[in-house]
Order: structure tokens, then C-alpha cells, then sequence
């Protein structure tokens, strides 16, 4: 029988980059997505939604899954923030968001992300102890690698 594993993460960073050049990075989800390791493919659905559909999940020499969700995207320039909703019923994960986006004194902007996944595992319930850690280090893995890729980016603009 599956199981679901709850990721939840805060993080957040500082750049040099103007709050209105980050935004426009974070609000084109694709553009956004193109930061994100191990995607397989970004499906635009319309009305800003998108299907993420990401690489199969391997640890050591063991396939786990492939996630697979979607999400309805808006961004408010006047807030400068960014929030995604799940779309129901795609795949086999619940994901939502949000970005907040806020200038710092001196110039530059502070970078703030708030995620929370609700991923089912099709493995055994009995597995779920062995499991469910290496699901949270791989999208933990993954998120940082996002972050340190938007980083990157950031600067260069």
C-alpha cells in the first residue's frame, strides 16, 4: 500500500539583482523551471498552469518514481510576489508555494521561498521508514540545487 511523504521547506537568500528583475525571472514559471535540476519535461496546460513531470527518482542503483503534479502560477508585480496552487488531480504529488521578493536597503533584494509537497510513494507502507527520508533528501537536494542555480542567474543579470 503507498504512502505520502510531507516535504516542507523555508529558504531564502540574498542578491544584488534588482527586485524587478528577479520577479520577471520567477514569475516565467518556464524560464524559472529552466533552473530546476532533474526536470524531464514542463507541460504549459494553459491559463498558467503547467504539468511538471520530473526525471525518475534513483537512489544508489534503485529506481523509486517519477513525480508528477501541476500547478496554477500567479505573480503580482505590485507585491512582487509569486504563489502556486495545486492543480487536482494531476499526478501523484500536491505542491504549493510562494515566493516573496523584497527589496533591501542599499539595494539588492531578499529572496524568500516557501514550498510544501504532499508526494504519494507507491512502495509498501512497511518501507516508509527507509523511504521516506531518502524522498526528503533527494527534493531537499534538488531544491538547493534550484536555488544555487537562480543564484547564479541573479548575478549575471
Amino acid at each position: 500500500m503507498a504512502f505520502t511523504v510531507v516535504i516542507n521547506m523555508q529558504r531564502g537568500f540574498d542578491t544584488p539583482c534588482t527586485p524587478e528583475k528577479v520577479f520577471a525571472l520567477l514569475a516565467d514559471v518556464p524560464r524559472s523551471a529552466s533552473h530546476f535540476p532533474k526536470v524531464d519535461q514542463l507541460l504549459d496546460l494553459g491559463g498558467n498552469a503547467f504539468r511538471w513531470e520530473m526525471e525518475k527518482i534513483a537512489i544508489g542503483g534503485y529506481t523509486l518514481q517519477q513525480t508528477i503534479y501541476a500547478c496554477h502560477y500567479t505573480a503580482d508585480p505590485l507585491t512582487m510576489h509569486v504563489a502556486w496552487t495545486p492543480v487536482p488531480g494531476v499526478g501523484n504529488a500536491i505542491v504549493q508555494g510562494e515566493w516573496t521578493i523584497q527589496p533591501k536597503e542599499g539595494g539588492g533584494t531578499t529572496v524568500s521561498i516557501s514550498t510544501k509537497g504532499d508526494l504519494t510513494v507507491d512502495f509498501p507502507s512497511f518501507l516508509e521508514f527507509m523511504i521516506s527520508p531518502l524522498v526528503v533528501m533527494e527534493f531537499t537536494g534538488m531544491i538547493e540545487r534550484y536555488l544555487a542555480n537562480l543564484q547564479q542567474s541573479f548575478i549575471a543579470l
